[in-house]
């Protein structure tokens, strides 16, 4: 793919752009550019003729002369080389001294460069081929030179003085591309667009276009995954079911063999019709399943190739990748529309191909009876081979005994207890394999299977534990809590029995077709994972549920947005006092009568203080929230540490930083508190929206006016543990909470 993405036909990049070589040892004489038209050569054939019949050359000369002058003149006109003087003056010097054998002065031989040799090695043939034709020292030495001026500029080459006057095109290596041209797509510099063919196009950063390639990328990349795997399963039960079918025809071709072998020379006859009968219908079929076969495993070698395409090219650099993912979108897209054929065209049943044996009951009674077949080996439980309700289940049989059908009996496993008195259910199938339905999810089966002929059943199997896939788990979206960098996931397994680990998948939630897997975070062993996730994205997850008998179906999905910090009030820190509502962002404390007595102390829930704190996501970087206020209330908003103490007010403590608002009408009261202390800081104008931005990096928590733009103040914190927001009301009324919000141009760091 690189190289086919590289060297484009018929474009030489060493060479100046549009202008071509034509090189002696490739091409033939006739072939090359010619310089001098047809009617030059009879003239130079008639000059030849002339010297060798001694014929005098007088005004012949002349006028040979003339000709050859007016076809330079000719050139020079044609080249556009009227007003160079210097190269005019080159063209007819006349005073030139005589010309050696291979075109260059006698003066100049001994100076001769290897390089300017071998320029000149199509003119040195050129002048051996006029010495043969007897022109090698005719004329006059200027002319000669002339000639060979004209034939060096029009092949491309120019007079000593004048040889570098082709100039190949520099390309452009200070600037790299930065752009991409959608209409084009294909990778251009940002002056193209401005002044070149790419003036009206659509455009796209390089950075965007090369993540929008990527995400095309991973969703071809899912859905070849998923046709892969089908591909792989279709495979697994095309086999199976060519096996099975070669079997069944292998045994009842030993049963019609041993009986015809025991049956007197009358049945001779039978026998022939009825094995060429049944041959062809085992060619007939076994050449369907074969030829389906094969093309099942050229189409699943094809995915993989695509498959290993694909890995080898993110690995490229970003020019090159966002080149072949071009070329690899279109190809992946015709390879996908092509519609796979994973019908079977030929079932594995068969009829039963019975003789008309009553012109000779006599000697068939005399014919032993098959033998009833020996007990089927069950097979392990195969990875992936279960969902929440089904489970397939296969098995073996090593004998050469003949059998027409199988017995498949199973029972649910109750408390890791095989072999209790259960309920048992059975199915009859004629291959050595069985999807069985309508199961419970997440719990463990037994399995055996007998096998059965006109003799009777074999002995049963021995006994294999088969387990069905999980049920998917349940996404809390209230307990979602997320930040502009990562996302904390929390679920419930949604499933009786435990199970071996969970997968969360991610997608962009980028418009109404639902995306491929752009990401996926396995091998979870409980039920939360911190997943990290990109800025200004909106994601929708989705959690999957895995055991031995494979993945469950994808969760109910739950939308996050890392525009800003999300979390919800912890209502077990929250005082008796207070009420959070229902969507969980209002705090309000009533006008009800304050009880007499304070609730009992607790390490968890606030209460002197009447508070509560917020559940932030545990992520360091960066976190902006905002609370809405009355002027009239008395609120504190800041920041705790989880195991700051409940029975003392915010901000008392070294464990806490708030800012305090109280109101004496018409007086406004604010302090920054932390440690019981506070600076003496005036606030004119009363915030109804405080924003708080928690800063870890840089060990901060700030305070901003929102309304008017206004930073407050700026606490220098300690933060050595994570930290939570913390908000209480001394007196009746509400406080409002906006999270998950993008920070404002004024909140700077």
């Amino acid at each position: 793919m690189e190289e086919e993405a590289r060297e484009e036909p018929g474009l030489d990049r060493s060479s100046p752009r549009d202008f071509h070589f034509y090189h002696a040892d490739l091409y033939d004489p006739e072939d090359r550019l010619q310089i001098f038209p047809e009617q030059n050569v009879r003239v130079r054939r008639a000059v030849v003729q002339a010297e060798m019949s001694h014929e005098p050359r007088g005004a012949g000369d002349d006028k040979v002369q003339r000709d050859l002058q007016e076809e330079v003149d000719e050139l020079v006109h044609l080249y556009g080389l009227e007003d160079d003087h210097e190269l005019g003056d080159e063209f007819v010097d006349e005073n030139l001294p005589t010309m050696g054998v291979s075109g260059y002065p006698a003066h100049m031989m001994d100076r001769r460069d290897p390089a300017r040799e071998q320029r000149d090695w199509r003119l040195t043939g050129e002048l051996a081929e006029a010495e043969d034709l007897g022109l090698g020292g005719w004329g006059l030495a200027g002319q000669c030179q002339d000639l060979r001026e004209a034939y060096r500029y029009t092949h491309g080459r120019a007079s000593e003085e004048y040889e570098c006057y082709v100039i190949p095109e520099e390309e452009d290596e200070e600037e790299a591309v930065d752009v991409f041209c959608v209409t084009c797509k294909t990778p251009i510099r940002a002056f193209q667009k401005v002044f070149e063919e790419h003036k009206e196009h659509e455009v796209l950063p390089l950075n965007k276009a090369l993540e929008s390639a990527k995400d095309e990328i991973h969703k071809n990349m899912y859905k070849l995954e998923k046709q892969i795997l089908e591909m792989e399963n279709f495979a697994n039960h095309l086999e199976e079911v060519f096996i099975t079918v070669e079997e069944n025809f292998g045994k009842q071709e030993q049963n019609f063999e041993s009986h015809y072998n025991e049956i007197l020379e009358t049945l001779a006859q039978k026998y022939e019709e009825k094995i060429q009968a049944l041959g062809e219908k085992k060619k007939e079929k076994l050449e369907a399943l074969y030829g389906q076969l094969i093309s099942c495993g050229e189409n699943l070698d094809t995915c993989k190739e695509l498959m290993e395409t694909i890995e080898e090219m993110c690995h490229e650099e970003k020019v090159d990748f966002i080149k072949d993912a071009v070329l690899m979108a279109d190809r992946l897209g015709k390879f996908l529309k092509t519609k796979t054929d994973v019908e079977i065209s030929a079932q594995p049943d068969f009829e039963d191909q019975t003789l008309d044996f009553s012109d000779v009951e006599q000697l068939m009674g005399s014919i032993n009876a098959v033998p009833a077949p020996s007990a089927p080996v069950i097979n392990p439980q195969a990875p992936n081979s279960a969902t929440g309700s089904s489970v397939r289940v296969c098995w073996s049989l090593y004998s050469d005994d003949t059998v027409e059908s199988y017995r498949l009996s199973y029972r649910p496993v109750r408390d890791s207890s095989p072999g209790k008195d259960h309920a048992e259910f059975t199915v009859t199938v004629k291959e050595t394999y069985c999807s069985v339905m309508k199961l419970v999810p997440n719990t463990q089966y037994e399995f055996w299977v007998t096998a059965h002929n006109r003799a009777g059943p074999s002995p049963p199997s021995e006994r294999a534990v088969y387990m069905t896939a999980p049920s998917p788990p349940i996404i809390k979206t209230k307990e979602i809590r997320s930040c502009e960098e990562a996302a904390l996931i929390c679920w419930e397994s949604g499933n009786l029995n435990p199970v071996d680990s969970y997968t969360v998948e991610l997608t962009r939630a980028e418009g109404p077709e639902a995306p491929g897997v752009t990401e996926s975070v396995v091998g979870i062993p409980t039920c939360e994972s911190l997943v990290q996730l990109q800025p200004g994205q909106s994601y929708l997850i989705y959690v999957r549920a895995l055991n031995v008998g494979g993945p469950s179906t994808r969760s109910q999905p739950a939308t996050v947005h890392t525009a800003g910090s999300y979390f919800h009030l912890n209502k077990d820190t929250c005082h008796p006092w207070l009420t959070i509502s229902e969507d969980g962002f209002t705090i309000i404390r009533s006008e009800r009568k304050t009880p007499a007595r304070e609730p009992p102390p607790s390490d968890a829930r606030f209460t002197r203080c009447v508070a509560v704190m917020g559940n932030l996501i545990p992520v360091r970087g960066r976190h902006y929230w905002e609370v809405e206020v009355d002027g009239r209330l008395d609120y504190t908003v800041g920041v705790a540490f989880e195991d700051v103490p409940k029975q003392e007010d915010l901000g008392a403590n070294r464990l806490s930083w708030c800012m305090r608002h109280k109101f004496a009408s018409p007086r406004h009261k604010y302090e920054f508190l932390h440690n019981g202390t506070t600076p003496d800081i005036r606030i004119t104008v009363p915030p109804k929206k405080i924003g708080i931005l928690l800063d870890y990096e840089n060990s901060k928590l700030s305070f901003f006016n929102v309304d008017i733009s206004q930073h407050l103040y700026t606490f220098k914190c300690q933060l050595h543990q994570f930290v939570h927001p913390c908000f209480s009301l001394e007196k009746p009324g509400c406080l409002k909470i906006h999270n998950g919000i993008s920070r404002p141009k004024h909140v700077t760091v």
